[in-house]
């Protein structure tokens, strides 16, 4: 049952905020002890309560005030993708979360926060080194905010996830409760570690694996990383990607999904991408800047990834070193957090270098050509590979013990992430040891799970009476 509380409003004091100056350092002891303290005035039951704010915004009128400065001709894709379901509505609707949450009791701490926090948006990917770890693959909305935000808007994921499974009621609620434990019972390891020790902590996927105790999600989970190590960008993506018709490759075009800007050929546009490639390449470290010498840009193209993401300025770069030997860069477009207005603004006046250092202060490792650049008309971007063993779960086919298991493992990976630049002993020290905010946590994402099919409901309703235009895709 949903327990109630009044919002606390988050302290401003330095210590609790995540900023690049030196703060008065505590010892564990005094920051578990001050962790423990703030029950007093935000009580961990208090984060079970859900209710609809009294001057709380359309969901529709939100999704079209968060769809504005995007291509307009893929904003239809982007309804149209949300309009599935409603875990795919989740996934879109992060900025509609971030004001809801901006609503609910806070303890105060700030964290580098993930910004869109949910399931699908963890999964594993190669290092530099060539291990395989597991980790928070989306960044875009990353910024300093409050710890709870992330914990909850994951935790609410899993039931939306696991009911679009068609898993029992009470399993959906457990693989919200196990995912808080998980993340209580961790964080609490990490605060007892010594600072590097927390820097150097990963999670390699191959222990993830040997950990599963679902049979068929091992066996598949084994089949996807072996396949993963195998593909290689010359033999797999090169020849799906590219036209080598032309007296040079060139990305092949495949609308609405794939494409050229139609303005290609344009001088003003060729002198655009280079001043922006130039850009990017400064934002490197020095080393980074002469691998990437190596290579040529040879073409680059528009590419509409994921739900939240859809209708953003995205696209790939062909890069070559030789005939057979090239490289793809995804560029991300990176707008202001979805958490800005409710946790303050970023202290970077570039978006591409906020999610660029978001990267670096929450993932165990990150890219190796991950940077920022600017574009025409004021565009900020990010740079990364575009597949590098990527693998992305299925949540789709998860059964309700894999889903259970998987919470587990994201609780992990957030509260690693977050250990990194938030005070572990604090957190920890305010969840305690009992079970008290696994379920007041899972309570929230129960009632908060139900508010989305609502919002779902009402997007279906303004598609039905025409109000927004949706494309469907293979239709």
């Amino acid at each position: 049952m949903a327990r109630g509380s009044k919002t606390t409003e988050r302290e401003e004091s330095p210590v609790n905020v995540v900023t690049h100056e030196q703060t008065p350092q505590l010892s564990r002891k005094e920051s578990r002890a001050r962790g423990k303290n703030l029950r007093e005035k935000c009580p961990r039951e208090s984060h079970g309560f859900w209710h609809v704010p009294t001057h709380r915004g359309d969901p529709v009128r939100m999704l079209e005030e968060s769809s504005k400065g995007r291509i307009p001709q893929l904003i239809p894709i982007r309804y149209g993708r949300m309009l599935q379901s409603p875990f795919t509505f989740y996934r879109g609707a992060a900025f509609n979360m971030a004001a809801d949450l901006a609503t609910t009791a806070v303890t105060g701490p700030y964290v580098q926060a993930c910004g869109d926090c949910h399931l699908s948006n963890f999964g594993a990917f190669a290092t530099p080194e060539r291990r395989v770890i597991v980790d928070i693959n989306d960044l875009d909305e990353t910024l300093p905010a409050p710890w709870e935000w992330d914990l909850k808007r994951l935790a609410a994921s899993m039931v939306v996830a696991s009911r679009n499974n068609g898993h029992r009621e009470d399993q959906a609620r457990a693989a919200a409760q196990a995912c808080v434990r998980s993340y209580r019972e961790r964080m609490s390891e990490f605060s007892r570690m010594k600072v590097l020790e927390v820097w150097y902590a990963s999670i390699e996927l191959q222990t993830m694996i040997d950990a599963a105790r679902d049979k068929e999600a091992k066996e598949r989970a084994e089949r996807r990383l072996a396949n993963a190590r195998e593909r290689s960008v010359l033999e797999h993506d090169f020849p799906v990607l590219v036209d080598l018709t032309g007296d040079s490759p060139r990305i092949k075009d495949e609308p609405p999904l794939l494409f050229h800007p139609h303005d290609q050929h344009d001088e003003d546009f060729a002198q655009a991408v280079q001043r922006g490639f130039a850009s990017y390449r400064e934002s490197l470290p020095d080393h980074r800047r002469l691998l990437l010498d190596r290579y040529k840009l040879l073409d680059i193209a528009v590419k509409v990834v994921g739900v939240g993401s859809v209708g953003t300025a995205c696209g790939i770069m062909l890069l070559m070193a030789g005939d057979k030997d090239p490289l793809f860069l995804q560029l991300k477009e990176a707008r202001a957090s979805v958490l800005e207005p409710f946790a303050g603004k970023s202290h970077y006046k570039r978006h591409g270098q906020r999610v660029v250092v978001g990267c670096q202060l929450m993932q165990a490792a990150s890219d190796l050509f991950l940077g920022w650049t600017e574009g025409r008309v004021g565009r900020h971007f990010y740079v990364r590979q575009l597949r590098d063993m990527k693998i992305k779960p299925i949540v789709e086919v998860f059964t309700a013990p894999v889903m259970e298991q998987y919470g587990e493992m994201c609780g992990w990976t957030l509260a690693r992430a977050h250990a990194r630049s938030g005070d572990a002993a604090l957190i920890s020290g305010y969840m305690g040891k009992s079970d008290i905010m696994d379920t007041a946590v899972a309570d929230f994402s129960v009632l908060y799970a139900d508010q989305t099919e609502r919002d779902h409901e009402i997007l279906m309703q303004a598609v039905r009476a025409g109000k927004l235009e949706v494309q469907i895709e293979g239709v």
